[in-house]
């Protein structure tokens, strides 16, 4: 009987063995055909960085953004996010990738309309091609596994199609050139999903009108003068008599004076009740006392309860309990000023009222969502709530208890003062920077801060680097580059007045150089007093005197000098003159990260290393 057994065991092995083996020729075949493919691709589609696609290598461990299966039979991902690829994507390439679930072309120069093989891989779930220059009509059928779509930054034309796409999740159709009306069928997702696209209409934008802006000639049987039967077909002016035509002139005369007369009462009546209308309590600004005019004076009395909140936001207030609320000047910054609001329960929020403006209504509404979709992110201070109207534009922002940046580093020098030390400076110079790099990625590569300086880094509880103010210039009637941001701003900024992600890796390069030196570039309001930080922590540093950069506060802490060098190296690659040898933020942040790992796991804090005198070395 143990022999019998024993036989059954290794039959039942080599049959195993056999199928095995018979399926490996296809599994060999479906990988090469993969290989192939992305090779087809790679040849067709030029780019502007190198791929190491090498057909010798094996493809699901060495070939970058490619992912595979956990058998490693098959091609299951592909991430190629800003390579520089540019032209349309070939039929026949990435198609015949009969596994593929994820697809991410996303910031690249792609253009064309996207193949329909492409979007009929059944098994594609996810598709992300925003911030690249497609064009034509959107598709009319996608893979019916698709749970993520994202087009947005593009330039797709006419009318958005009726998807039947039952796993959809996540969609952005924002910033194209789409019209019409939303499917009824897509009209669950938010806003979000569709701003940017200004004859775009319907739920959850601006209701579709129903009148046609330019409607087409009535038809022959419309058109034509009705037919009483009995009586001659003529027009009916000429039925009139004299008595007749001046009784109704007269009468259309008056209808007209007096819809005039109530017209001029109403504006009137709204000018009154709209100049009567200010903030309400003691407002102050550092325990003084302020004019009420200085917080929303211009909201008027029909819109008081109109304040916008963002989903997810717990506030419980209106409008009319924020004018109410007592109020602190914090500062006047690029944008307009703001204040620390705080609300009857206790409630403590930061209100900005912008100046000059220069979009309307619809624009602003749709930014602040861009805004609030950008900003969610633990390095950005949330952007909860907005107001707007003719005469005042207010956005709300979560308070955030331990000040700012500019405050931590330069407040109260004197006496008695707790010094920042070098383990806070490089949590909260981290934070910032990952919050900065969230902005550019998920904002895209024309998504900018535009703001960076030090009084724009809050920090919470916790002592992390948070991000606000951001993402305002396209909004704005002017660049404030002529302001007290000055000395944050990269050459190419104050000549062209045109911001960019790579401008803000100049403010932060700065923002760097001012957490290291403890100077700030801007010591009061007059331009006179600004510093040229980056040529000033180049010249010592040319002299070898690289001891003299550094704060005198942080010369009390031992054995974190290698730090401040390598962070100091950072920054002034960060301060490049020509914008394309600075790094990327991401690249900023993995190169912070980077240092906060090797040298945290060869020192004790900073706190436990105190003393009076350090030596430093030069870079």
């Amino acid at each position: 009987m143990d022999d019998q057994m024993k036989l059954q065991f290794i039959f039942a092995a080599l049959l195993f063995l056999f199928l095995q083996l018979s399926t490996l020729p296809q599994i060999i075949a479906d990988l090469n055909s993969d290989r192939q493919a992305l090779l087809d691709f790679a040849k067709a589609v030029p780019r502007l960085r190198k791929l190491n696609w090498n057909s010798g290598a094996h493809i699901c461990s060495s070939w970058a953004g490619i992912n595979c299966n956990k058998d490693g039979t098959r091609v299951t991902a592909i991430h190629l996010p800003g390579v520089g690829l540019y032209g349309p994507i070939p039929e026949n390439t990435i198609g015949k990738l009969g596994a593929l679930r994820i697809l991410s072309l996303r910031s690249n120069f792609l253009n064309g309309s996207i193949p329909s093989d492409v979007l009929s891989i059944p098994s594609l779930q996810s598709l992300y091609l925003h911030h690249n220059n497609f064009s034509g009509k959107l598709p009319l059928s996608f893979s019916p596994q698709l749970g993520a779509i994202d087009l947005s930054f593009n330039s797709f034309s006419e009318a958005i199609p009726n998807l039947n796409l039952p796993r959809l999740k996540m969609l952005n159709l924002s910033y194209n050139l789409l019209s019409g009306s939303i499917p009824s069928s897509l009209q669950k997702f938010p806003m979000s999903s569709f701003v940017g696209n200004s004859h775009l209409c319907g739920a959850p934008l601006t209701y579709c009108s129903a009148v046609s802006p330019s409607p087409s000639p009535l038809p022959d049987y419309l058109s034509s003068s009705p037919v009483i039967p009995g009586k001659q077909n003529v027009p009916y002016s000429k039925k009139l008599n004299g008595g007749a035509i001046v009784a109704i002139v007269i009468g259309g005369s008056s209808i007209l004076l007096l819809i005039g007369l109530m017209f001029l009462f109403f504006c009137l009546k709204k000018k009154d009740r709209g100049s009567s209308v200010v903030m309400k309590g003691k407002v102050s600004n550092g325990g003084k006392s302020a004019k009420p005019e200085d917080f929303g004076s211009g909201v008027q009395e029909a819109e008081k309860n109109k304040l916008v909140f963002f989903d997810g936001c717990s506030y419980n207030f209106d409008l009319e309990d924020l004018l109410r609320a007592s109020a602190e000047v914090l500062g006047k910054g690029t944008y307009g000023t703001a204040y620390k609001a705080v609300l009857d329960e206790g409630t403590m929020v930061v209100v900005k009222r912008l100046r000059e403006v220069g979009i309307g209504k619809k624009e602003f509404e749709q930014h602040m969502e861009v805004l609030r979709s950008v900003g969610q992110h633990a390095n950005i201070v949330p952007l909860r709530a907005y107001y707007y109207s003719k005469d005042e534009k207010l956005l709300v922002h979560e308070y955030m208890p331990a000040g700012s940046l500019s405050a931590a580093l330069h407040g109260n020098r004197g006496a008695g003062r707790t010094p920042l030390d070098w383990d806070s400076r490089m949590k909260i110079s981290t934070g910032a920077a990952r919050g900065i790099a969230h902005i550019h990625s998920e904002g895209g590569l024309r998504f900018s801060h535009g703001n960076i300086k030090s009084s724009n880094v809050l920090l919470n509880k916790e002592l992390d680097g948070c991000v606000t103010d951001f993402g305002l210039n396209p909004v704005m009637n002017f660049l404030g580059v002529k302001t007290r941001g000055i000395g944050y701003h990269a050459p190419e900024v104050i000549e062209t007045r045109k911001v960019t992600q790579k401008s803000d890796v100049y403010s932060f390069g700065v923002l760097l150089l001012e957490i290291l030196t403890g100077k700030s570039p801007i010591l009061s309001s007059g331009l006179d007093d600004v510093i040229d930080l980056p040529r000033w922590v180049r010249s010592v540093v040319r002299e070898e005197w690289t001891a003299e950069v550094f704060d005198v506060e942080l010369m009390k802490y031992q054995n974190v000098e290698e730090e401040m060098v390598q962070m100091l190296q950072i920054a002034l690659s960060c301060v490049a003159k020509a914008p394309d040898s600075r790094p990327s933020m991401d690249e900023v942040v993995r190169m912070m990260e980077d240092i906060k790992q090797s040298e945290m796991e060869n020192r004790p804090s900073s706190e436990d290393n105190r003393s009076k005198g350090s030596n430093m070395n030069t870079p």
